[in-house]
């Protein structure tokens, strides 16, 4: 449970009944995340959870009961659902943008035993696990799912020169997909283990920043510049300014890293309009690529052992927590919820 700023707590909690058209998910798998980790440092996010409230959202588990009306499912079926589902009806969901869907229904409660899932995301999100899929590499599908919409945006070809500032878990997704489109991939960030995981991944080269500072100079020295497209994954100001400073003429810069509210950056107006830039920033997914990331992963493209590097059991989790407050710098956890 989230009661506020850096204040998670592990609580008994009734489980509710299930509504029309609810299922309930016994969790297999959860996984941290770094938005989770920023509400947890905020206590709150504005859009997606206002405490006290059950917490987390990247999970995987089976059908333990299916509420009433309820078609199509049945008790014991392996699944993965998504953190949200757009409406269907307003005009961004007409548009073919329910990413920014005026009313987003959002879930959370992956850090703990059981979830109710709602109606719409039963009808919108849920999604069956292949019979080999492992639930840990289900769990990853939400986050994935951000970045293939990201890559879309981008419209990556193979052969393409790539940057992706930042080497957290969302930044490694985008090294994996790049790749596997047949583009030259760079990646550029801090901390040892990140790094070495996106060397596995096949970026190269892969480029230790320190503590950022001279960060266009450095990665020019290490790289040569000139990228088709710079993905931009930290969600810091200078970053964002950086990358426009580090593609070629003509070239697209993804700003996927959220900046804190209130955040302004600054550009060199001559530099986007007589270097022809394409300026774009990917929020959230869709149902379509919720769908496209289990089909990467089942697939085998994306796999949890290239992105889970730690594991804690539900008690521990405020711990674990803190700890990444503290600079733990894992790229993700597996959280076991039984102990």
């Amino acid at each position: 449970m989230l009661y506020g700023r850096e204040d998670v707590r592990i609580e008994d909690v009734p489980l509710r009944p299930l509504g029309p058209g609810e299922v309930r998910v016994r969790i297999e798998a959860a996984l941290t995340c770094g938005t989770d980790l920023k509400v947890f440092r905020r206590g709150y996010h504005a859009r997606m959870i206002v405490p006290p409230a059950v917490f987390g959202h990247e999970f995987a588990g089976t059908l333990c009961e299916v509420g009433p009306g309820v078609r199509g499912w049945t008790k014991g079926e392996r699944v993965v659902a998504a953190n949200s589902a757009p409406c269907g009806q307003c005009r961004f969901c007409a548009a073919g943008q329910e990413q920014l869907c005026d009313d987003l229904l959002f879930l959370n409660g992956a850090y703990a035993e059981f979830i109710n899932v709602p109606a719409r995301l039963v009808a919108r999100n849920l999604l069956r696990l292949a019979p080999g899929t492992a639930f840990r590499d289900a769990a990853l599908t939400e986050p994935l799912a951000c970045v293939v919409l990201g890559v879309e945006d981008l419209r990556l070809r193979a052969g393409e020169r790539v940057l992706v500032l930042g080497a957290g878990p969302i930044g490694l997704m985008f090294a994996a997909l790049a790749r596997h489109l047949g583009c030259a991939v760079a990646v550029a960030g801090r901390h040892a283990p990140r790094l070495e995981a996106a060397a596995r991944l096949g970026a190269q080269p892969v480029v230790d920043v320190g503590t950022g500072e001279d960060l266009v100079a450095r990665v020019q020295a290490a790289t040569g510049g000139e990228f088709d497209a710079v993905v931009e994954a930290v969600g810091r100001p200078e970053v964002w300014e950086a990358a426009v400073e580090l593609v070629r003429k003509g070239g697209r810069v993804n700003f996927f890293g959220g900046c804190p509210a209130g955040t302004r950056v600054a550009f060199d107006t001559g530099r986007l309009h007589y270097s022809s830039l394409t300026l774009l920033a990917s929020f959230h997914h869709t149902p379509r690529t919720i769908r496209r990331a289990l089909e990467l992963i089942e697939s085998g493209v994306v796999r949890a052992a290239d992105f889970v590097d730690g594991e804690c059991t539900l008690d521990e989790l405020p711990a674990r927590f803190r700890a990444m407050t503290a600079g733990n710098r894992a790229v993700k956890t597996l959280v076991r919820v039984r102990g």
